[in-house]
């Protein structure tokens, strides 16, 4: 009897290479692909229609919500989108607080993609390593908004308030003794900003611990080289952004090319690849790390030398003080009418993109001069990603479809919103 080799295979929703719920067709000649359809819509949360119904500052923790690994950096795009049709002035030591923050961000979301994309080619240790790192980071997203998530810090105008003089410590318990808390608080003695400055220190080191696992790995060559070739000019016509964009040999980055907050002060160099492989944007995303991990050591510097306010004065956008809040009545209601009815933003429409830690994340908002938004229209950078699936792992093997949704860095808070 005749063996039929053509068949359709359902990859996804639930695989764990989907890196979340992607439901992917695949129609397979033997183990190679054909044809590579995406099926999204599974998260489906309406967060651009539920904008619609909310006060713009209901809004923002719904941002943190979207790509659910780079939450400050969405909150970042919606707060300048909302400033540019406000044409509200955010404090210098507010806008070197957000950059800081979007870079510790890019590392955050680099780190878990590194960790899972590995996992994914069947690299086992790099996960543990890569999330040894994140927790670091997750202590610096807890200090600063009590969140170690969804953190809601960004705000029009600024951040929330200012970085904290102390870091909490651990305390002595049944699973550890007085000495091995010692340790853990060794780091934590100084504020915040002793806390941050001692892991960019470490943190080069750890990058070379990372490649030491993988760059020159054999095997993790032989899954990333030469699978999912995108030109230069496919790139751009495809849409792509950031790291897909950039390991195809383009320089575009939005904070050299578009810089907002104070990104045109600082130094920072932009990685290119050069063939446009798995393996190129593996290397690209890892030297972003350590670009990234320099702009957040230039933060801190500059942050210890330079204090002030962190948010606007303007009452009606940002919420006063709380000493004044309680003392002065028109503080007060200031104070209540902010939280009950919001601010009410100018007619008009704008739109605001930030390099995202995996491309370009816009928001575009129309407003009628109400306290909600007419319209809100998220562009998310996977999204577009995504779309190519078809076209990367076209003539490769099932287990390289897996190497491909690794590399493009997915995932679907952003992609269905």
């Amino acid at each position: 009897m005749a063996e039929i080799k053509n068949y359709t295979l359902n990859f996804g929703p639930q695989h764990p290479a989907a890196h979340g719920v992607l439901r992917l067709v695949l129609e397979l000649d033997g183990e190679v692909i054909q044809r590579a359809d995406p099926h999204i819509g599974l998260l489906h949360r309406a967060t651009e229609k539920l904008a619609e119904s909310r006060t713009y500052i209901q809004s923002l923790p719904y941002m943190d919500r979207l790509d659910y690994v780079s939450m400050m950096s969405n909150e970042h795009a919606y707060c300048l989108a909302i400033e540019k049709l406000m044409a509200l002035d955010v404090p210098e030591r507010a806008q070197y607080i957000r950059v800081m923050y979007a870079e510790i961000t890019r590392l955050l979301n680099h780190l878990l993609w590194l960790g899972c994309h590995g996992f994914d080619c069947g690299a086992m240790n790099i996960l543990i390593y890569c999330f040894r790192e994140r927790e670091s980071l997750f202590d610096m997203y807890e200090a600063v908004s009590g969140a170690r998530m969804h953190a809601a810090y960004f705000r029009p105008g600024g951040v929330y308030r200012d970085l904290p003089d102390n870091m909490p410590q651990y305390k002595a318990s049944k699973v550890r003794n007085a000495k091995a808390i010692a340790a853990l608080n060794e780091n934590r003695q100084g504020s915040l900003l002793d806390f941050i400055d001692d892991f960019v220190q470490k943190f080069p080191k750890l990058v070379d611990e990372y490649e030491t696992l993988l760059t020159d790995n054999r095997i993790w060559k032989q899954r990333t080289v030469g699978v999912g070739v995108v030109t230069p000019e496919r790139a751009l016509n495809l849409g792509f952004t950031g790291a897909m964009l950039r390991g195809s040999g383009i320089a575009w980055d939005l904070r050299k090319q578009q810089p907002y907050d104070v990104y045109s002060r600082l130094d920072f160099d932009i990685p290119v690849g050069k063939t446009g492989d798995c393996y190129d944007r593996y290397l690209v995303r890892i030297e972003e790390m350590r670009q990234s991990n320099h702009i957040i050591k230039q933060c801190v510097d500059w942050l210890r030398a330079n204090p002030g306010p962190v948010i606007t004065d303007n009452h009606k956008v940002a919420a006063p003080k709380r000493e004044a809040m309680k003392a002065n009545m028109e503080e007060l209601i200031h104070h209540f009418k902010l939280f009950t009815e919001g601010f009410h933003v100018p007619e008009g429409e704008a739109y605001a993109a930030v390099e995202h830690p995996k491309g370009e994340f816009g928001i575009y908002i129309v407003s009628d001069g109400a306290n909600k938004p007419y319209r809100l229209k998220i562009r998310p950078p996977g999204f577009s990603h995504l779309a190519a699936m078809d076209e990367m792992s076209r003539g490769h093997m099932i287990a390289d479809a897996v190497a491909v949704i690794g590399t493009m860095d997915i995932v679907f808070g952003e992609i269905d919103r």
